[in-house]
This record gives C-alpha cells, sequence and structure tokens, in this order.
C-alpha cells in the first residue's frame, strides 16, 4: 500500500545493462526496443506525476541487482521492481515475447487505484511518451 491514491506501475521488456549486448533478434521485435527513454521519461515527470497524487514503479523481468543498478544509473527518483519470477505475470497474464529461453514483458502500464487496476496503457508507443500519456490521464481523471 502506497500513502497516494494511485500507483503507476509501467512495464517494459528490459533495460540495456552497460557492457553487455542485447540479445540476438532484439531490434527487430516490435515495442522491445526504447525501455530507458521510458524510464528517464518517467523520472523527468516524477515531480508531477508525484503532484497529481501518483507514486511510480517500474516493472521488467530483469533481476533485483540489473534493476537496482538501472535505477542508480538513470538517477530514477523511484524504484525498480523485478518480477523474475514471473509471479506477477501470471498472475495478471500479462502479454510476453520470448528470445529463445527468456520471457521478456511486452510494454504496458497499469494505473492502479486502491488495489484495482483503474486503467491500462497497451500498447505503449512510443515509450518516450508514455509519462506525457499518464499525465494527461492524470490530469482528465483528476480524484
Amino acid at each position: 500500500q502506497t500513502k497516494t491514491p494511485r500507483t503507476v506501475f509501467y512495464l517494459y521488456p528490459a533495460t540495456g545493462v552497460p557492457g553487455i549486448p542485447l540479445p540476438d533478434g532484439w531490434d527487430g521485435i516490435p515495442g522491445a526496443r526504447g525501455c530507458t527513454p521510458q524510464s528517464c521519461a518517467f523520472r523527468d515527470h516524477a515531480a508531477q506525476l508525484h503532484e497529481l497524487g501518483a507514486t511510480i514503479f517500474g516493472v521488467s523481468r530483469q533481476s533485483t541487482e540489473t534493476q537496482a543498478e538501472a535505477a542508480q544509473r538513470l538517477r530514477l527518483p523511484f524504484p525498480l521492481l523485478s518480477d523474475a519470477a514471473g509471479a506477477l505475470t501470471e498472475a495478471l497474464r500479462l502479454p510476453t515475447f520470448a528470445i529463445g529461453e527468456t520471457r521478456y514483458l511486452k510494454r504496458l502500464t497499469l494505473i492502479v487505484r486502491n488495489g484495482v487496476i483503474e486503467h491500462v496503457f497497451y500498447p505503449v508507443f512510443p515509450p518516450d511518451r508514455n509519462a506525457e500519456d499518464v499525465v494527461a490521464w492524470l490530469v482528465s481523471h483528476a480524484l
């Protein structure tokens, strides 16, 4: 439970890790690219989102360590959460894609209020405008 009325979860495939190449075929998958610009856009809109009563979390299936490194490197004022075990993915039947044996979340954003999904942004394109779209939705659906 957060102390703000709404929680924004933006879910994305994977943030690039310095020194580690992207999986083969990554660039050919629609929607796979753009995770870092999406996170940076949420960072840049974090104060405005907070003023609108939202708490922000990024979510991918990457490890907790990878998520923590990315949050620090990108200077995010909110945590990136790990669904490495896939519990959230399975519970909500979230859309995924696979490269080899690895499953990745498709990009989507959830606005949650009192434990209920209030709005879903899917598909999300372009990723770097997602935060602006969330701000616009929150403004038009003020509590």
